[in-house]
């Protein structure tokens, strides 16, 4: 199986790679997250998913960083709750790019990492995903749980064995912890 994985952080990431190779797919990864704020948030997660593929010898296309477009893209929807219609955008966003990419690769398939964090909606990565997919011919959207079946203390482990940086949020300026006394 030919199989593009959008990545969004090494944390996420490892174990559904591991996952993917014990099972005979070798992934392309693509870091694609335009949504990542700040930027030096951005280079830090990106590192770290750069670091872990270089140890496996895995290729890692680097997606554009327009963080300025990616706001367009959600503007109306910054007063959303989290898993509300600013997600789904922005999943919609992610996948819709890796869904090209995926298809000027030639590569039959794609999946999200996305799907493995316990804060995000896994109807609407399936929702996002299934859609960027019907935009091009010949691409699938390979649609799994990815916390299931052991993976989701395999990423404890691996977060621990590789010493991975842990981010506390999705990455959005709009999903920042707010700090006790902050409005």
């Amino acid at each position: 199986m030919d199989l593009l994985l959008h990545t969004c952080c090494a944390p996420c990431s490892a174990a559904i790679i591991e996952w993917l190779m014990k099972n005979d797919v070798r992934p392309v990864l693509y870091y694609f997250n335009p949504n990542i704020y700040p930027l030096e948030e951005y280079h830090i997660r990106k590192s770290e998913c750069t670091r872990y593929a270089q140890t496996l010898g895995l290729e890692i296309v680097d997606g554009d960083y327009s963080h300025e477009k990616w706001l367009k893209d959600i503007r109306g929807l910054e007063n959303e709750p989290e898993r509300g219609k600013r997600c789904l955008q922005c999943f919609k966003v992610r996948l819709l790019a890796t869904s090209r990419l995926a298809s000027e690769r030639h590569l039959g398939y794609f999946a999200t990492t996305l799907a493995s964090s316990r804060w995000k909606s896994l109807e609407q990565i399936a929702e996002a995903g299934h859609w960027a997919a019907s935009q091009f011919e010949g691409v699938e959207f390979l649609e799994k749980n990815w916390r299931k079946d052991g993976l989701s203390e395999r990423r404890r482990a691996l977060l621990a064995e590789n010493g991975f940086y842990n981010q506390q949020y999705c990455g959005c300026e709009f999903s920042i912890p707010k700090k006790n006394g902050d409005l």
